[in-house]
C-alpha cells in the first residue's frame, strides 16, 4: 500500500472530489482525518471507509477559523499521533453571487477570501510544522482553471484560485528544505455535485460543454484522487511546486 502508516488531513471531504480522495487514500493505507463543514456529508465519508476496514475521523471545521483549524490538528495528533498529508480541497463556487469586480460586493469577496485562501494559508500555518515534526510530507492545494484562464463574472473565485496557484509555489521553495513537498492540482470538468446542479438548469447543454472537452466527457473525481494519491505517496519525494491540470485537454485547446 503506498500511504502505509501515513496521516492524512483532507478538507472538504465530505463529497465530490473531497470524498474520492479520502476513500483512494485510506484503501492505500493511511489513516484519514475527514474534515468539512457538512456534518451529515463527512460522516457519510467516515461511514465509508470505516466499512471497507480502514481507519478515518471526522471533525467538523470551518477552515476560515483560526480556533477551529488549530482544533483540528489538535484532534489529529491526540487520535494518530502524527500528520503526513495535508490535502486542502475545502472551497466555494457561487455563480450568480459571485460577479466582476465592478458588480461584486465586499461582502462576497470577503467570503471568498475567507474559505478558498484564508483555509489554505490557516491550514497550511498550523499544519506544516506537525508535517516537519512527523518527518516530512505533503501539502496539496486545489486551485481551478479559472486560476489559470479568462472566466467572467466569477472574479472572487478566479482571484483565490489564481493565489492558491502562487501561494504554492512560494510554500514549495520555503519548505522543501525541510522535506515538506507541496504541490497544486487543477481539476476542470469533472463530474461532481457540483456539475449536478449546474444540469438542473434549463439552459444546460451537456453536448455543448462535452464537445468544448478534447477528451469529450466528464472527468472522474477518481482521476482526481489518483493525481493526488501520487502526490502524497513517497514516490512523488522529488516534486515540488509543481502545477498538474486534470481537465481532459479544455485548458490546453483553448
Amino acid at each position: 500500500m503506498r500511504l502505509k502508516d501515513k496521516v492524512a488531513v483532507i478538507t472538504g471531504a465530505g463529497a465530490g472530489m473531497g470524498r474520492a480522495v479520502a476513500l483512494r487514500f485510506s484503501k492505500e493505507g493511511a489513516k484519514v482525518v475527514v474534515v468539512d463543514i457538512n456534518e451529515k456529508n463527512g460522516k457519510d465519508t467516515v461511514v465509508s471507509i470505516t466499512k471497507a476496514g480502514n481507519d478515518a475521523i471526522f471533525i467538523k471545521a470551518d477552515v476560515s477559523k483560526t480556533k477551529e483549524v488549530k482544533n483540528m490538528f489538535k484532534v489529529t495528533i491526540e487520535k494518530y499521533g502524527a500528520l503526513h498529508i495535508l490535502y486542502n480541497n475545502a472551497g466555494i463556487f457561487l455563480r450568480g453571487i459571485d460577479n466582476c469586480v465592478t458588480e461584486v460586493s465586499e461582502e462576497t469577496w470577503d467570503r471568498f477570501m475567507d474559505v478558498n485562501l484564508k483555509s489554505v494559508f490557516l491550514c497550511s500555518k498550523y499544519g506544516i510544522p506537525k508535517i516537519i515534526k512527523s518527518g516530512g510530507g505533503s501539502v496539496i492545494n486545489v486551485s481551478s482553471s479559472a486560476g489559470i484562464i479568462a472566466s467572467k463574472n466569477v472574479d472572487s473565485y478566479t482571484a483565490t484560485k489564481g493565489a492558491i496557484i502562487s501561494l504554492t509555489r512560494s510554500m514549495a521553495a520555503e519548505y522543501a528544505p525541510q522535506k515538506v513537498c507541496v504541490n497544486c492540482i487543477i481539476p476542470c470538468g469533472i463530474d461532481t455535485p457540483m456539475l449536478d446542479e449546474s444540469r438542473k438548469k434549463p439552459d444546460w447543454d451537456e453536448k455543448k460543454h462535452l464537445s468544448k472537452i478534447p477528451a469529450r466527457r466528464f472527468g472522474k473525481p477518481e482521476e482526481v484522487a489518483n493525481m493526488a494519491l501520487f502526490l502524497a505517496s513517497d514516490e512523488a519525494s522529488y516534486v515540488v511546486g509543481a502545477v498538474f491540470v486534470i481537465d481532459g485537454g479544455i485548458t490546453s485547446s483553448l
